[in-house]
Formats: C-alpha cells, structure tokens, sequence
C-alpha cells in the first residue's frame, strides 16, 4: 500500500555549495533523512499516514506542503477510549456467513427458557425406561452408585461444552459439535472419533423414535377401540408410516428455535409418562415374590460382561450431548452477554427436573418389579405386562399418547443437525440458502429414508447397551480431552487431572461396554427380524 507522508516545512532554502562546512540539519535536510528511512522506522509523532488502497510490492514516500500545523488522523478521537471494547465484542460474534442461512444458526434470538426445552425434551427418552433393567444385575447399592456418577460425570461435561461453544481469544462460535471436534482433533482425528457416533445419535435415535412412536400408536389405538372393537387395526409398517407422515409435517418448520414450542410440548408430555409409570408402579406396591438379589452367571466372565452391559445401559439413558452447542448457538452472544450465562441456567433448569423424573423411575421401578422387570420395553413394558387390567384405561391412554407426543417431538430437535448437515451442501456449494422447496425435499428424504431403516431393522432397540458404549465417548470422553486442547490448563493441575483421568476413564469403558454389548448379543441372541415389524 503506498503511502503519503505529510512534513510540516516552511519556504524553500537554497541549497549550499558542495564544499561549505556541514552545518546542523536543516528543515530540507531533515525532510530528506525522514525520505531516506524506512517505511517502518518513520517517526510517528512527526508523520500523519494515509493508506490509498493501492497495491504494489512496497511503500511510495512523497512529501506534501501542509495545508496545517497539525496534522490530522482518520480514526475519529472519540472512537479511542472505546475502540479496544468494540473490536472485542464484535471478535466475539465472528460468525461463518453461511450460518444464517442454516437450520441451527438461522435464528439466534433464544433465551434460557427455549434451551431448557429442548435440552428437558431431548434429555429424557424411552431410554430412562430401561434404567431398573441395569439394577437387575448391579443391585441395589451399586445401581444406584453407578447412577449417581453417570449423571455428575455427564452434568461436569455438559458444562464444559457450554464453556467452550465460544472463545474469547479467537471470537469464534463453535455452533456444532462435530465443529468444536474438528478445531480440538483436527479434521481427520475428529471424522474417525466423532462422526459415527454423532450420525447415530442424531439418525440412529430418530429410526428408534420411529419403531417406538409406530408401535405405541398402535397400542394406544387398541387403547381407544377396546376389547370388543371389530375394526381391524393397521399392521405395524402402516402405523410406522403415520407416525412418519405427522413426523415430516412437524419437520418443515424452518429452524431450530421454530420448534421451541415443540419442545415445549414434548418436554411435558416427557415429564408426564415418566412420572405416570412409576406413580402407578408405586401406588399398585411390589409383585408377589419379587426378589432383588442381582443376578449372577454361572462363569465369572460372562457375569462381568453382563455388569458392562448394564453400565452401558445408564450411559444410553444419558445422551443428548451431542445437541448442547446445537441449542447454544440459537442464542445471541456478545462480550458483556455471552451465551453461556442463560445456557447454562436453562440446563440447570432442564437436568433438575430430569432426576427428579430418572431417579424415581428407576428406583420405584426396582422396587416395584425387581427382577422380573422385562429386559425389552422396561417399565413402559411392564406397566402393561402386570397393570393393564387392574389401571384406568384412561391412564394407559394417557401414558401412550405422551410417549408418542413425546417421540414426535424429540424426533424434531434430533433430526434437526441432519437437516442442517444436508443444507450446508447446497450453501457451501452455491453460496446462497436453499431454497424452500429443496429444504422441504431433503427434509421429507430424511424422514422416509428414517421409516425405510425403522421397517427393515425394527430390533435396533434391542442392543442398547452395545449403542451406549459406542456414544459414551461423545457424552463423557471427549469433552474432557477437548476441554484440555482448547483451554490449555496449568499441567499437573487439578483441572488438567480431572480431565485427563475422566477422559481416559470414559474411553476404556467405551471399549470394555462394546465388547460386553457385542457378546450380549451374540451370547444371548436378539430376534432378528428384517423388514418384518412386530
């Protein structure tokens, strides 16, 4: 950039004959040194600088007469007490430019209360239902331990999610978590470690809602009809495709703080099936010789594989981490705000009521079956195993009809970062936002291609311990090494410790919970039933 370098100097001086004795430096004298010195070595205090927006190889110093005594800078004085703030703040907000045009980050005006729907909608599942199913091999005592520290352990690296969805000293928002994955591991590393099991937890989780939501409707139908009812109900492939088709409807609303009120709804309706089954479960009290002894196999291996399988069970019961940044990045962010403050108070909101919805579920559910809990279903399962005649049939309808709100509803916030994903294509590619017609082909492509998967493997619910331990990394690894990349804690510390120990901790249970899960299945079977929906 060439530059213009102003000299205050007064008339010109002739100049002296070459032989006169050197005399102190003139104006003229000294206006040639300064032309002879450097662009970087000019003295500030004595040169005003004006950039023309020229290129070239290197700077062009030319001499102006003044037109003042003073010479005078472009960035106006009132801008330099607070220019420091403002260049933080707005490093703060360094957004990708395509991420308006995007599901996730297509609108940032959300607020704690919106986070703590969706994180209360996605946090509890179908999943927390088989939690009393682990208790039958751990016990009592140790079914508890073990559910206590799974919850502080996934609370601890929920929160070092929120704090690393944004950083101060680069300005950047990480918005998803395959993101914060890549800028911790490096592009390869983070597609090899995460990408899997993201994709499961957001695809895999919506082919599960879809066999859960299909096969409720069709009990809830039952339900409604009664005993004597003469219509012929849907098969079950038919009551999958309902639930799709309500499922896709919901899908077109555009962005993920669109679905607030979605959120809302299945968050209630999530509360109420949980609290439901295990009121009733409580109020009809304990089977008729129910017993809490855990069960213990014969050879010493297979039982420690089985106490894997039930760890894996209460690591399935603990997803949705995979959305924390997802549902952080709808809120808007600056120095003074950042996003984390309201984040965080919308998980705290969120994971209050969520144990005081698992902890009875899987307490009463232990106390009131034991062992003879079914291993399949849980305690939806068993509420219509051993209650379906002596409970209200209007309890029962209720039960279901919150289950499938409930799976409609979650299906919305876990297909969310596919939609996204999908779109990001198209705007990487044509740099504009997809059109609506397009979003609402790949949206509907998505949801079908779900219901393809959900008829032609229905048993995907049936290895939930080999899928915990193949997404436990994501919820309690990871963010414990990328905590360690991202904010380079004092080595040896405590927080460096912690870290590494519960990083390294959850990667070995990772690995020891497939291998259990894999030798569940193979030991124990599952009906396998391609394309034949039960």
């Amino acid at each position: 950039m060439s530059e213009v370098i102003e000299e205050i100097a007064p008339a010109p001086i002739t100049p002296l004959p070459a032989a006169t004795i050197e005399d102190p430096p003139t104006s003229m004298s000294r206006a040639a040194s300064v032309a002879r010195v450097p662009p970087l070595q000019i003295p500030a205090p004595t040169t005003a600088v004006n950039g023309d927006g020229g290129g070239g190889g290197g700077d062009q110093i030319t001499l102006k007469t003044p037109k003042a005594l003073t010479p005078k800078s472009r960035t106006p004085r009132f801008m330099t007490p607070i220019g420091s703030p403002v260049r933080r703040a707005l490093k703060l907000t360094r957004l990708d430019p395509q991420d308006a045009w995007l599901p996730i980050t297509e609108s940032r005006n959300g607020n704690a209360y919106y986070a703590a729907f969706h994180t209360l909608c996605s946090g509890i599942g179908i999943q927390a239902l088989i939690l009393p199913v682990a208790f039958i091999t751990l016990g009592w005592t140790w079914g508890i331990i073990c559910m206590t520290l799974a919850f502080i352990w996934q609370l601890y690296t929920l929160y070092l999610l929120v704090q690393l969805h944004e950083s101060a000293e680069t300005g950047l928002r990480y918005c998803r978590y395959i993101q914060l994955c890549n800028a911790s591991f490096g592009e390869k590393l983070a597609q090899f470690l995460a990408l899997f099991p993201i994709l499961y937890l957001s695809g895999g989780t919506c082919v599960a809602l879809i066999v859960l939501g299909g096969s409720t409707a069709k009990m809830f139908f039952q339900i409604v009809c009664g005993p004597t009812c003469t219509v012929k109900s849907l098969t079950p492939a038919e009551w999958y495709l309902v639930f799709t088709v309500v499922a896709s409807i919901l899908s077109q609303l555009p962005n993920l703080n669109s679905i607030a009120g979605v959120s809302l709804v299945g968050a209630i309706s999530a509360i109420g099936y949980s609290t439901l089954i295990w009121v009733v479960s409580l109020d009809k009290g304990k089977l008729p010789n129910v017993s809490y002894d855990p069960v213990k196999a014969d050879k010493q291996y297979i039982h420690f594989f089985d106490v894997l399988n039930a760890l894996g069970m209460i690591a399935f019961a603990f997803r949705g981490h995979n959305l924390i940044l997802e549902i952080q990045a709808t809120m808007p962010s600056s120095e003074k705000h950042p996003s984390r403050v309201p984040m965080w108070r919308g998980v705290q909101i969120s994971y209050t009521l969520i144990a005081m919805c698992i902890f009875p579920l899987a307490i009463v559910g232990y106390w009131a079956y034991g062992q003879k809990i079914p291993a399949q279903g849980g305690m939806f399962a068993a509420l219509f195993g051993f209650h379906a005649r002596d409970t209200s049939q209007f309890i029962l309808g209720l039960a279901s009809l919150f289950v499938i709100v409930n799976a409609l509803s979650s299906f919305q916030i876990y297909g969310m970062p596919m939609f996204d994903e999908m779109e990001s294509h198209y705007t990487r590619r044509f740099k504009k936002p997809a059109p609506w017609w397009l979003r609402a082909i790949v949206r509907c492509m998505f949801t079908y291609g779900c219901y393809f998967m959900a008829v032609a493997i229905p048993f995907l619910g049936s290895v939930a311990g080999l899928l915990g331990g193949i997404s436990l990394p994501v919820t309690l690894a990871y963010p414990c090494f990328m905590w360690i990349k991202m904010k380079k804690p004092k080595k040896y510390g405590i927080s460096w410790g912690v870290n590494w120990v519960l990083g390294v901790v959850g990667m070995i249970l990772s690995v020891m919970l497939i291998a259990a899960g894999l030798y569940v299945v193979i030991d124990t079977g599952i009906k396998v039933s391609f394309f034949k929906p039960q």
